[in-house]
């Protein structure tokens, strides 16, 4: 089987790339800037130029692959952009023999979370094109819960969160999703058709208050900063963590769990105790 991965250079194009090639399939690595992915080029990996915005450039990406894993994302362009560029992807890829899409948990019922709504657009056209297709929609990631924010927040003994502490938080790791989405890759018929939410876990921020600082040694409390925080930054987020705590995930772990056995999920307890907090903070 031989793959083409979009985003290829990120997290979840990364993992999958790394994933599939670990298990003896052949990738094509695409990304705009072929010099940033010499270590996938290492790795085993083809790696190709291509941009969204440029058809004849997926055209080429796609010729000769079996199957596509999309990852799409509005940060650092916008949500409109994502939508369209997504919608570009599907349409190059029409006689590919499978589709797996990488979009958000809940992103197909109207969140008004923009970077949701953009996803759905994508999934709406997928589902329309007459491709094989496989959408998973991963939770919040639990990796990327470490970043200067957070740390900043945890060196003073606070875990800042816009949400209530007892509010119920669906996460679920990099390192899984890749895992779900080589498996629909190499299950096909077992796949096709089918939209999963993926979370490894439900949680709460005072839950994950505790297990930091369990993980760290010294006393962590969890923090709800005002969205109007969060706003300055990023509106789209701010708007995510809202519909976080005011509607929140609905996704059956449990079920899911039960469904797809081959999976051993990662929890926030898990990635935490593997920090090097001593480095970190």
């Amino acid at each position: 089987m031989k793959t083409l991965v979009t985003g290829a250079t990120g997290a979840q194009g990364g993992a999958v790339t790394r994933l599939l090639l670990s298990r003896g399939h052949a990738v094509r690595a695409l990304t705009r800037n072929p010099a940033t992915a010499t270590h996938l080029r290492d790795a085993g990996a083809e790696v190709v130029g291509g941009d969204f915005d440029d058809p004849a450039s997926l055209v080429s990406a796609l010729n000769g692959v079996d199957a596509v894993f999309a990852v799409t994302t509005p940060f650092g362009t916008d949500p409109a952009t994502e939508a369209r560029q997504g919608i570009a992807l599907v349409d190059a890829a029409a006689d590919v023999g499978h589709v797996v899409f990488t979009s958000a948990a809940n992103a197909d019922r109207g969140t008004g979370v923009p970077h949701f709504d953009s996803k759905q657009r994508i999934e709406e056209h997928l589902a329309g094109s007459g491709v094989p297709w496989t959408v998973l929609g991963p939770a919040a990631f639990v990796d990327d819960k470490f970043g200067d924010w957070t740390l900043s927040g945890l060196r003073n003994g606070v875990l800042g969160l816009p949400m209530p502490s007892d509010a119920p938080l669906h996460l679920v790791a990099v390192a899984d999703i890749a895992a779900v989405a080589v498996l629909a890759l190499e299950q096909p018929s077992r796949f096709a058709g089918v939209r999963l939410d993926l979370a490894g876990e439900v949680t709460t921020p005072v839950a994950m208050a505790e297990a930091l600082e369990k993980a760290i040694g010294s006393p962590i409390r969890h923090h709800r900063p005002p969205l109007e925080v969060i706003e300055r930054h990023s509106t789209d987020l701010a708007l995510m963590f809202r519909y976080f705590a005011e509607v929140g995930m609905d996704v059956d772990v449990a079920a899911l769990h039960a469904s797809l056995p081959e999976i051993t999920w990662t929890r926030y307890a898990d990635v935490v105790a593997l920090q090097p907090w001593s480095t970190l903070l």
